[in-house]
């Protein structure tokens, strides 16, 4: 099932499925990603929950999102996507040092950077808090304007 949310950003398509959120997509939505999407139900609760996360997120009145989460994907993405969610509100780390958290090399930022672009829910899962080496904002699967957007809002936060 899935909803759409309205947000600063743009419309939000929020998918779920067996009770736990699986994408959030931006727009324009595309078909055809392999991910399977069911029907509309705006009053699904998980649904219901995440879009009330997500205003509270971008009313800047929520930090931490609590909703249960099913990314699709390998060991190593599924390592790395857990890694993103500990770097905080407010807060960024570039690729390498999810690396080191991963117990890995710097070498492995390019690797990480992989996984973090295939993150399948942004926002929730915040890989829009990670950046380049220099600190220099790089790629961003809602492209680098909404990566920039999230940022500034976590950095005028009212916290």
């Amino acid at each position: 099932m899935w909803t759409v949310v309205g947000s600063p950003l743009g419309d939000l398509r929020v998918v779920e499925r067996d009770g736990a959120i699986t994408a959030i997509e931006f727009t324009p939505f595309r078909s055809g990603t392999g991910r399977p999407l069911g029907e509309r139900d705006d009053s699904a609760p998980v649904l219901v929950e995440a879009a009330r996360q997500l205003g509270a997120y971008f009313d800047r009145e929520l930090e931490v999102f609590d909703l249960p989460l099913a990314p699709a994907g390998s060991e190593f993405q599924l390592r790395v996507w857990r890694a993103l969610v500990g770097v905080g509100f407010g807060h960024t780390a570039t690729y390498g040092e999810i690396a080191h958290r991963l117990g890995m090399t710097a070498a492995a930022s390019r690797a990480v950077g992989l996984a973090n672009g295939r993150n399948p829910i942004p926002i929730v899962i915040p890989c829009h808090r990670i950046v380049g080496s220099s600190g220099s904002l790089t790629g961003y699967s809602g492209g680098l304007d909404r990566k920039q957007q999230l940022l500034a809002l976590e950095s005028n936060s009212l916290f």
